[in-house]
């Protein structure tokens, strides 16, 4: 009966979707980042559960991994745990002071004797790996971010915001009932801490030497506090060294006290506050934890939206599986967003049909000349568009020829909410069939660029290194890009990128086209065993080979030539399937080559003219179609 309840290791409940760890809680100290740390748990919509930091264990985070985490002042945490945490965990962290600084403080540090080297050295290193880690970096101050960035340049690059101080609803109506009713003010207040950073004495010199009677408070209940300042001439406050974001200066500001501060005030030259009267100042305070939350709310469990997008034009009568392509993203996207190039065959009125049924569907119609010389480089740019145009946390690209499997929604859904912090983008497994019968390709890569955050420095286009223009100063790629790659808006650099992919399956799929079946055997294991653990998309592009070639005839071999300055005259050399101009070749001749293609090989890339004596290798993979298109192949069949 006497045991602790401290005694047991921490797990976190199942119920909870937020994690909250700090060195202390309001309840046990209500201090400054205590007070704005709770004011932020109670506002919260989702069950928040509160460790102290000292009590965290490897345990605490494999019950917790799929949670998000919020940490606070965290001095007391394990630093052994600090690699774990980077590696698997979802976290804000909420920078209340300096923790790269042994002091907490560089002022303090060089009280010392020695200026502040900590940046350079083990806690200062620890600090900054555990912050780049991070999902999202809330600061108290724009000085304070400042002389971060200064510090550790790269954690410029990790999302960052500068929330300041936080107050609960009822702190601000208690303070705005007390100015209205405050009438004789007498005397100036100085805070009575004993830490080095707060300045007291200074203050009470300062109040001495000015003739200023003062009252030192210290130690006081929250509501008495407030009292006193709303009947105190003045509020002095003479920091020693950066202090962040004080709320008591900001509590006396609201309060109708004049102010003595100094300029380790942090917060003191930003404009809400220099510039705001007490109405304005108490509305931008209002709005913080709505904007911390709002902030954070793609990470938390289940909030995360999806959007979905694709490109179309002309897919009824280039006989794409479009309307399969749109409703297999349905089945895990909260939008799916389709961008249309101007088809003229019945694919919008199609699209249109389908948005009148699904409110999720956004039609955006931009129409292209499509019979431009660079035309190719539209690819890219209607991806771009519908990419932009989304308005999801994370978002899923998708080829009208593509199709996702029913029961791997699910697995899309739980990937977002375990979307590994480091990256922007990952790439999935894609399963490319080779004509009707049951072959999958191993000619091609078995991943491609799919789920990646809604971030404005993505998009789609041409890297750098294969941006080409032509005497008419008109884009255009060297061979290595299809214009739709994912790279930098600002840079053109292609993204970094999480896979799957291991180097000794890609080293087994290399073999296996060099004709070792040995290493076709394993490879073809190795995606067996992928496909029924990760969501994978299935290609159909070549599921209907006669479409295939007829798709060539009317519209690939032009793109591309456009896309890499080939020749789009129709001769036989121009033509990768016949030795024959198209004009010259029928249904039946392209029926019969398709019949060919299948039986005789495994895949082909049709940059080059097809060569049936190659029998390229290919691997099967039992696993049922996609409930959604399954009367479509039963057409091709």
């Amino acid at each position: 009966m006497f045991t602790s309840p401290f005694s047991q290791e921490v797990t976190v409940p199942t119920d909870c979707k937020v994690v909250w760890v700090q060195d202390l809680f309001a309840q046990q100290y209500a201090g400054g980042a205590e007070l704005t740390s709770q004011a932020l748990i109670d506002s919260c919509a989702e069950r928040v559960f509160c460790i102290p930091s000292s009590r965290v264990t490897m345990r605490t985070l494999e019950s917790g991994v799929d949670r998000l985490w919020v940490f606070g002042n965290f001095s007391q945490l394990s630093t052994s745990l600090v690699p774990a945490i980077v590696a698997n965990l979802k976290y804000v962290v909420l920078e209340y002071d300096y923790k790269f600084c042994s002091f907490r403080s560089v002022e303090l540090h060089a009280e010392s004797g020695a200026a502040c080297d900590c940046h350079q050295k083990e806690i200062g290193k620890m600090v900054s790996a555990f912050m780049f880690g991070a999902q999202h970096l809330f600061w108290m101050s724009k000085a304070q971010r400042e002389r971060y960035h200064h510090r550790f340049p790269f954690l410029s690059q990790r999302p960052n915001t500068v929330l300041s101080s936080v107050f609960s609803p009822s702190s601000l109506a208690e303070m705005d009932d007390l100015r209205s009713s405050a009438k004789d003010r007498n005397g100036w207040l100085v805070l009575g801490s004993k830490s080095w950073i707060k300045g007291a004495e200074d203050a009470e010199e300062w109040c001495r030497t000015n003739g200023k009677e003062y009252e030192v408070v210290w130690n006081l209940p929250y509501s008495e506090l407030l009292k006193r300042l709303a009947k105190a001439e003045g509020f002095v406050y003479l920091p020693k060294g950066g202090d962040t974001c004080p709320r008591m200066v900001i509590e006396a500001k609201l309060l109708g006290c004049d102010l003595h501060i100094n300029d380790d005030v942090q917060h003191a030259c930003e404009e809400w506050f220099s510039e705001g009267d007490p109405a304005s100042i108490e509305s931008y305070l209002g709005e913080r934890p709505h904007i911390f939350w709002e902030t954070v709310r793609h990470s938390i469990p289940g909030n995360q939206r999806v959007s979905g997008y694709t490109t179309t034009y002309n897919c009824i009568e280039g006989e794409y599986p479009f309307r399969e392509c749109i409703v297999s993203m349905l089945g895990f996207c909260d939008e799916v967003v389709v961008v249309d190039g101007g088809s003229s065959d019945g694919t919008l009125e199609a699209i249109r049909e389908m948005q009148s049924r699904d409110p999720r569907i956004v039609l955006h119609v931009q129409e292209r000349d499509w019979n431009d010389k660079r035309h190719a480089v539209f690819d890219g740019k209607q991806k771009a568009l519908a990419r932009a145009i989304c308005t999801g946390d994370f978002l899923w690209q998708q080829d009208v020829d593509e199709i996702v499997h029913e029961r791997d929604y699910q697995r899309i859904r739980e990937l977002v909410s375990s979307f590994p912090a480091s990256v922007d983008l990952i790439a999935l497994p894609v399963m490319e069939y080779w004509g009707p019968n049951g072959k999958v390709r191993v000619d091609v890569n078995f991943w491609k660029w799919r789920l990646s955050r809604n971030v404005p420095h993505v998009t789609h286009g041409i890297p750098a290194s294969l941006r080409r223009f032509d005497e008419d100063g008109r884009l255009y790629s060297a061979p290595g890009s299809d214009t739709c790659d994912y790279i930098r808006s600002d840079s053109f650099q292609p993204v970094p990128f999480a896979t799957f992919m291991s180097e000794d399956a890609e080293r087994a799929r290399q073999a296996s086209l060099m004709g070792d079946k040995n290493a076709l055997s394993i490879y073809e294991q190795w995606v067996r065993s992928v496909v029924g653990g990760l969501p994978t998309v299935r290609h159909y592009s070549w599921w209907n080979m006669p479409r295939k070639i007829r798709a060539y005839r009317r519209f690939w071999s032009k793109f591309w030539a456009s896309m890499y300055g080939g020749s789009s005259s129709d001769t036989a050399e121009a033509n990768v399937f016949f030795d024959r101009p198209w004009s010259e070749i029928t249904d039946a001749d392209i029926s019969r080559l398709a019949d060919e293609i299948v039986d005789k090989t495994g895949g082909w890339i049709f940059h080059k003219k097809i060569d049936l004596t190659v029998a390229t290798p290919h691997i099967t993979v039992p696993d049922s179609h996609p409930v959604v298109v399954q009367e479509w192949i039963k057409e091709v069949k």
